[in-house]
C-alpha cells in the first residue's frame, strides 16, 4: 500500500513540477513518451506520460513503455526509493536482481536525474 501511495505521490509531485518549476521544464524538453515504474509481478503499477512538457500519471501498465523499472515487491520498492542513498540503492538492487530495468538505460538514467527536482525543500529558520 506504501509503494501504490508513493508512485501516485510522484505522479501529482512530476506534474506539478512540470506545470511551475522551469527547470524541471526544460528537462523534459522535446520528450514524448511513456514509462512504468511497478513490481515484478505487475500488481503495483503506475506509468507515467511525458508529452509537450508535462506529466501525468496513471494507475496500471502500458504495453510497450520507453523504459519501466520493476522492483521484487511492493515493500522493497519503497524501501529503494525511499533510502538514503538512491543511486547506490538501485545498483546493489539491480546488480542482485531485484530490481529489474526493460527498454533504454539511458532514458532510466534521465529519471533519475528528474528525481532532484521532486526532494521537498528545507525551510529557511526563522530568525
Amino acid at each position: 500500500m506504501k509503494f501504490r501511495f508513493l508512485l501516485w505521490m510522484m505522479g501529482l509531485l512530476m506534474g506539478k513540477a512540470s506545470r511551475t518549476n522551469p527547470a524541471f521544464q526544460q528537462q523534459l524538453g522535446d520528450k514524448d513518451l511513456v514509462f512504468q515504474l511497478q513490481t515484478l509481478d505487475g500488481k503495483v503499477a503506475r506509468h507515467f506520460v511525458v508529452k509537450d512538457q508535462r506529466i501525468t500519471s496513471k494507475s496500471g501498465v502500458v504495453a510497450e513503455p520507453a523504459f519501466a523499472i520493476a522492483f521484487k515487491d511492493a515493500g522493497y520498492g519503497f524501501a529503494t526509493m525511499q533510502a538514503k542513498n538512491k543511486q547506490l540503492a538501485f545498483m546493489q538492487g539491480i546488480q542482485d536482481k531485484s530490481i529489474q530495468l526493460k527498454g533504454n538505460p539511458a532514458l532510466v538514467m534521465w529519471f533519475q536525474g528528474l528525481m532532484k527536482y521532486l526532494v521537498p525543500r528545507k525551510a529557511k529558520p526563522k530568525v
